[in-house]
């Protein structure tokens, strides 16, 4: 018994030695005080609402601990209660000596409270195996968040990703109060859905390559591949998604991004002859829907019926955004429409399609979600909600039409995007952002009134998974978690409100001395704020801004140290530096010397004709993204690099496919250099068709040579060679 005490007594001291309470996101109000609560093995979870129930096994799961419903006790308890004075995500938590008390206006109050409760506790309780006794930290919170919709898109259309992994990001998303997974389930590239009308939509269009209707692409080129929910799948993923307070708004993109249902159902193109046949590898990469047929939306009824029973949502995501507009155009159905009804916006079609699609979601008790380009039109319903991703400004304009808005402009809530230029991920013209970008987002930096602000229902942050392929395997699920967190702290913070006051380096303290050790015992694999390199009067250092384990590289030996001290050294651009907690990493970062690349005068021809609008003489602007071809490459067809002088360089790369986003490729080839322009020796092969090589002789010429035909692609992309200078 004594020795239990001195326990405790340690316990209770290691709780109070640490400062403020530090939860994520953080509640509106918390008075800490010194009557801590100490969860034994005969502590009970007690629940005399019935609503409640599925939390009290939820929490024994955590702590393993009994559940008692309808019943009690007088102390040692964990009580979940209803208090219909507080809104619906409201909750109060009230710590003593003798319990832990979650009231809350409802289900998604007390599970609100709940993750609270897990914040107060060691981290370890997020491993399911806390050695109890623990102790709960001693306060009173009051917290509501600020907005309703708190949502992470994940995209399994692109790039399959298995029901299991879904469950484990439900997990992820949950502890952090997003309450909304919107489930990307259909696009070009992919159809994860079973349907029993329709069979062969999941069953044939849920795989590529091979010998599935639906081209390869992305990486993978000389197999099978893909994957498929089957309709006791989704259940599963609802019911489990459920008890964790997250709703599931499922996506079926209409009436563009709808390649893999038109390879099924080819009838339901447009009826004109498609020109880019011989272009595309004889392949039709048509991807609108007929808007104008009447036996399409008999055939689409038929689909989201069976969709609007699997998801209990009133919400359906019915896409709406980069459709082709040229392709209604070319049709004589279509044009008819228009020239009948007196318009010549390809919008006013949409309008249309979306307005009928509408008219079916409202007989099984639904309405749309879409994206913001289904609002320019003008003729969208107030009724559905809108998710404005492609700006700010966008998302402005949707605003000032009336329309209610789910934020999420790309420049800072886009999770594929690359966090660093250095790093992996996509890379457009808005550039690369971090978790600093996105918690400091402020409507009123950007230009928003309070009235635009208030038609914002909350924040989403969406994850497309192009790139998620490239790491493949077992990386696959690393890579994700390590592009979304810790950015999704910053949504969940948004989406309640701020209320650590906004401030960057008060929100960046509470993760790396509270939040690095939860994500830890979470499993998951999430990306640590890389330190700041500096150098000053021949000295290379490295300023620590948490409490990591800062490790560097000599690229002169390969040797890999623990960083101490700062280093002497004439050339500060050898060193690579990063920082590790635990099994975390922070991405590599160097001085800014390191990444000065060479800009040689070079020529860029080819056997493929180039887009007019991306010209080759583009070359010259060592620019990325900005040459294309007119068409996909045939095997044997040649990218040539012609440098005015020969180039000495300790490493060069070469990208024929979009930069950072592995999309329009050269499926298999090689690279050949040449030291004279005339003599070309093969060097190294496409590795998802980029490619580098570190210290090459002087390099008069290069050319990247196809090895195999490209079924099904439209152009090439292909950026200027990256060539970094010699030590």
């Amino acid at each position: 018994m004594k020795r239990l005490i001195l326990t405790m007594t340690a316990l209770m001291m290691a709780v109070y030695a640490v400062s403020a309470v530090a939860i994520v996101p953080q509640p509106q109000s918390v008075i800490e005080h010194g009557r801590a609560f100490v969860v034994r093995p005969s502590t009970v979870v007690a629940c005399e609402a019935e609503e409640l129930a599925p939390l009290v096994g939820y929490v024994c799961e955590y702590l393993d601990l009994y559940g008692a419903v309808k019943c009690t006790p007088r102390s040692n308890y964990i009580a979940l209660a209803l208090d219909k004075s507080l809104a619906e995500e409201e909750y109060s938590l009230a710590v003593s000596s003798d319990a832990v008390i979650i009231a809350a206006g409802g289900y998604g109050g007390a599970f609100n409270g709940v993750q609270t409760l897990l914040q107060l506790l060691p981290s370890k309780v997020y491993t399911k195996q806390m050695r109890l006794p623990a102790v709960v930290r001693g306060c009173d919170v009051k917290d509501k968040p600020k907005y309703a919709y708190r949502g992470f898109m994940l995209d399994v259309a692109r790039t399959f990703m298995t029901k299991e992994n879904v469950l484990r990001y439900i997990d992820y998303i949950s502890y952090h109060k997003i309450n909304k997974l919107h489930w990307h389930l259909t696009d070009n590239q992919g159809w994860r859905i079973e349907i029993k009308s329709h069979p062969d939509l999941a069953k044939v269009a849920g795989f590529r390559g091979g010998d599935s209707p639906l081209r390869a692409a992305l990486g993978k080129w000389e197999e099978k591949y893909g994957g498929y929910y089957t309709q006791e799948d989704i259940r599963e993923v609802v019911e489990y998604a459920a008890v964790r307070n997250v709703e599931i708004i499922p996506e079926i993109d209409l009436p563009g991004h709808s390649e893999a249902l038109l390879r099924i159902y080819p009838e339901m193109l447009c009826n004109f002859a498609n020109k880019d046949l011989a272009v595309n590898g004889n392949y039709d990469a048509r991807n609108a829907i007929c808007a104008t047929k009447e036996g399409n939306y008999k055939i689409l009824e038929e689909i989201l019926a069976e969709i609007c029973t699997l998801f209990p949502s009133h919400h359906l995501h019915i896409g709406g955004d980069e459709v082709r507009l040229t392709q209604w155009l070319q049709c004589p159905d279509c044009s008819a429409w228009l020239k009948r009804h007196g318009y010549t916006d390809g919008y006013k079609l949409e309008d249309m399609f979306i307005n009928r699609i509408q008219a079916i979601l409202a007989k099984y008790g639904k309405s749309p979600s879409v994206w913001n380009e289904a609002a320019f039109g003008g003729g969208l319903s107030k009724e559905a909600l809108v998710y404005g991703w492609k700006s700010a400004d966008v998302c402005k304009q949707v605003m000032q039409k009336g329309y209610r808005t789910i934020f999420m402009p790309q420049e800072f809530f886009y999770l594929d995007m690359r966090q660093s230029r250095h790093e992996e991920g996509r890379l457009n013209r808005r550039g690369a952002f971090d978790l600093r970008k996105t918690y400091s987002f402020d409507f009123a930096e950007q230009g928003f009134t309070v009235e635009n602000t208030n038609l914002v229902e909350g924040f989403e942050a969406p994850f497309w998974s192009e790139i998620f392929l490239h790491n493949g395997g077992d990386k696959s699920i690393d890579y994700i978690e390590y592009m979304t967190f810790p950015r999704l702290c910053a949504v969940a913070e948004q989406g309640w409100g701020k209320n650590g006051g906004g401030e960057w380096e008060e929100f960046h303290h509470r993760l790396y001395t509270r939040h690095y050790d939860r994500m830890c015992d979470m499993g998951l694999n999430f990306r640590i704020t890389p330190p700041e390199v500096k150098y000053e009067e021949g000295m290379l250092s490295v300023e620590k801004i948490d409490n990591s384990t800062i490790y560097y590289r000599d690229d002169s030996n390969g040797k890999v140290c623990k960083y101490k001290s700062a280093i002497s050294t004439s050339k500060p651009a050898k060193y690579l530096f990063w920082a590790e907690y635990r099994g975390a990493k922070s991405p590599e970062v160097a001085h800014a010397s390191r990444y000065e690349t060479l800009k040689p005068k070079v020529k860029l021809t080819s056997s493929m004709p180039e887009n007019p609008d991306y010209p080759f003489s583009n070359v010259g602007l060592y620019d990325v993204n900005k040459m294309r071809t007119s068409r996909t490459c045939r095997k044997g067809d040649w990218i040539l690099f012609e440098f005015e002088e020969p180039v000495e360089c300790r490493e060069i790369e070469f990208w024929a496919g979009a930069y950072g986003v592995y999309a329009r490729m050269i499926p298999k080839g090689h690279l050949e250099l040449s030291e004279d322009g005339v003599n070309f020796e093969r060097v190294a092969e496409l590795d998802n068709s980029c490619v580098r090589v570190i210290n090459p002789r002087p390099i008069k010429a290069a050319r990247i040579v196809a090895d195999a035909t490209y079924i099904g692609g439209y152009e090439i992309r292909f950026s200027s060679p990256i060539i970094y200078p010699k030590w």
